[in-house]
């Protein structure tokens, strides 16, 4: 049975019978008590340990007082901006700001400030100077060394220099939050630090076994210099094998760094996910409109965490880990017949995932035994052949799942790696996930076509898609549905240059889709392509790599990837020019735009000039497409893949969290 919510007044605290919380924890976000929220989870481990923790969601931030609501807890605070970076949640990767905040009551913007866990921090510090404070979540995690920051356009410090915390959890908490709990109840004795996981602090003296890395002032001037610390950090990210990690921050102190935790087991997992959510957000914003993120996950199970695809943009390897794991069978269908029993269920489980959908187990038994591979990637730019590719756990779940009374339709929307499909021999996972799992349409992440920008991006060679389509087509076909592909597609990532981003263009006329939006490459902390897009060097290699930093560059990459729309074509012409591809300017069947915008009279709007010069160049384009059979190639692709635009809602966040995730 779910529990009451944890208590967010004084006056609830006092109806508890407590004289004081033991943690209050100060949250960047609504409180939603639901396992698709970190800040839920965490309360509810630490409420099931025996500790007493209130909530402070969302707190006024330009002075101290609201951090003094419950008055001085007992033992500390906890901070965490929520399940996304501020600065991402605020900003667009034009760094524009965003009109709203999903994770806000009633969606509204700026309630949590920028740059979230530093600003609480400071003001948890002049409420309770030398009270302890653990900070943890996203921003945290992937900010924990001296890191690039693209709102900045500067290299900061870690972010628990910034903050003054007393440590810094990082990965999945669960355990490590215990573990530091713990270790405030104790009195913090120094000489247990070394044993926390998952866990980073200050020192005036590194261990004498830590690994040193280059220092903030070594990668706030030299490239090289923060390649060859991001690579450090990179392959030590694994808990098997991971070594403790230093990097001097100031003249007196060194960040250090603790191995990684170890992912949860099975029966570990299975426990957090029974702790009696709510699944609701709390009452005290139902006047306020709700809180929208919570409509998308209301129905949606977490089955898994991590993932071996460790695409380069991707900050999941940073965050969840190259392992994973999931919840057993059991805790999956116990959680689908409770969500079933919920009076406003309509009959549809939205999504049963996490980071990617179709990973249930660790690439190999070696994973295990010695950690992730240091440099070598289980997926690309081909399988390894020690990774175990099969969906068959995967099939029994659903199977039984979909037969549980008062379901009546049990979707997928998470991301799925479709080159792990393809290592898979058997159909029948596709079978079903056709057949059963979605609606119309599957939304898969090819990125790109060129081979350049694949291999910087750490995705799959692009005939590995087409061949994906052909298999998914033929098991449609088979059985009379008629579904297609939706492909997410990404401009301006380290790598793409002009002509990459006309090949692109191409590849889409050619195989018909229309996509309505394009994501531009967010340079978000801790991945693989911000430490190319800042050094303009891969750090595996050291080799340059091109970066399109120039906004009107990045326009044209956008606009190549949207020609057809009449609002792109000067830019389209004008990139098409400057690669020499004039031939693409015209109204032939190859042509993207029209050689100029089409004008039949001098009293229409520059907005319907352009609507109807589309039209006309259309009309000639279909004259002359009649009159030129299309080559077999080309009808092909149209055929396999349909003319299905490209709406990219649902994507996930850089954090890895279940839900319309990419992959």
């Amino acid at each position: 049975m779910p529990g009451p919510f944890l208590p967010v007044t004084p006056e609830e605290v006092a109806q508890l019978g407590w004289d004081a919380p033991d943690f209050v924890y100060v949250v960047g976000e609504a409180y939603v008590d639901h396992p698709s929220f970190g800040h839920a989870i965490i309360g509810r481990v630490l409420e099931a340990a025996g500790y007493r923790v209130a909530m402070l969601c969302l707190p006024e931030y330009r002075s101290a007082e609201a951090f003094k609501r419950f008055g001085r807890p007992k033992l500390g605070f906890l901070v965490s901006s929520g399940v996304i970076d501020s600065m991402v949640n605020h900003y667009t990767a034009a760094r524009k700001r965003r009109n709203a905040d999903v994770y806000a009551p009633g969606g509204r913007a700026g309630l949590r400030p920028d740059r979230a866990v530093t600003v609480y921090c400071n003001r948890i510090h002049e409420a309770y100077p030398g009270m302890p404070v653990l900070i943890g979540g996203v921003e945290a995690s992937l900010r924990r060394f001296s890191h690039y920051d693209y709102w900045d356009d500067k290299v900061r410090r870690s972010v628990l220099v910034d903050s003054a915390a007393t440590l810094l959890l990082y990965g999945m908490g669960e355990n490590t939050i215990l573990d530091c709990c713990d270790w405030v109840r104790r009195g913090m004795p120094a000489h247990e630090l070394s044993q926390l996981r998952g866990v980073c602090y200050m020192a005036k003296q590194p261990p004498g076994d830590a690994l040193p890395l280059p220092s903030h002032a070594e990668v706030a001037a030299d490239k090289r210099a923060y390649c060859q610390a991001f690579l450090l950090e990179y392959q030590e990210q694994d808990p098997v094998r991971g070594r403790t990690l230093c990097q001097q921050q100031d003249a007196q102190r060194y960040l250090v760094q603790n191995p990684p935790a170890f992912p949860l087991s099975r029966a570990e997992l299975d426990r957090v996910y029974d702790l009696p959510f709510t699944r609701l957000a709390h009452p005290m914003y139902d006047a306020l409109g709700g809180v929208p993120a919570l409509q998308e996950v209301r129905f949606s199970i977490s089955a898994v965490r991590g993932c071996f695809g460790s695409c380069s943009f991707c900050a999941l390897t940073f965050h969840q880990g190259r392992i994973v794991s999931s919840r057993s069978e059991e805790s999956l269908l116990r959680e689908a017949r409770l969500l079933a029993s919920l009076p406003d269920f309509k009959g549809y489980i939205h999504d049963v995932g996490g980071p990617t959908a179709n990973f249930r187990q660790p690439a190999c038994e070696r994973q295990l035994r010695e950690g992730a591979c240091k440099n070598r990637q289980c997926l690309c730019p081909t399988p390894c052949k020690h990774m175990r590719a099969s969906h068959a756990e995967l099939v029994s779940l659903l199977r039984k799942m979909r037969a549980i009374p008062g379901i009546k339709k049990v979707f997928i929307r998470s991301g799925i790696r479709y080159d792990y499909l393809m290592a898979d021999k058997s159909d029948a996972f596709l079978t079903e996930l056709c057949r059963y799992h979605i609606s119309g349409q599957l939304k898969v992440a090819p990125e790109h076509i060129s081979p350049n920008v694949l291999s910087r991006m750490g995705k799959p060679r692009r005939e590995v898609y087409e061949a994906f389509v052909d298999r998914y087509n033929a098991v449609n076909r088979q059985y009379g549905l008629k579904q297609y592909l939706v492909p997410y597609l990404m401009s301006s990532h380290p790598g793409s240059t002009l002509r990459d981003a006309v090949d692109l263009a191409e590849y889409l006329r050619d195989t018909g889709h229309q996509p309505e939006q394009v994501q531009d490459f967010y340079p978000t902390p801790g991945t693989l392509s911000t430490c190319m897009y800042y050094t303009r060097l891969d750090p595996r290699d050291m080799q340059p790599v091109y970066v399109p930093k120039n906004p009107h560059e990045k326009a044209m990459q956008r606009a190549l990837l949207q020609y057809r729309n009449p609002a792109n074509h000067d830019l389209v012409r004008e990139a098409l020019r400057l690669c020499g591809r004039e031939d693409l300017i015209g109204f032939g069947p190859h042509a993207l735009v029209p050689p100029r915008t089409i004008r039949a009279s001098s009293d229409r709007t520059p907005r319907e000039k352009g609507v109807r010069g589309e039209k006309s160049f259309r009309a000639q384009r279909s004259v002359s497409a009649r009159s030129n059979a299309p080559t077999a190639r080309r009808a092909g692709r149209a055929e396999r893949t349909g003319p299905v635009s490209a709406r990219r809602s649902g994507r996930s966040a850089p954090n890895g969290r279940k839900g319309g995730g990419r992959s």
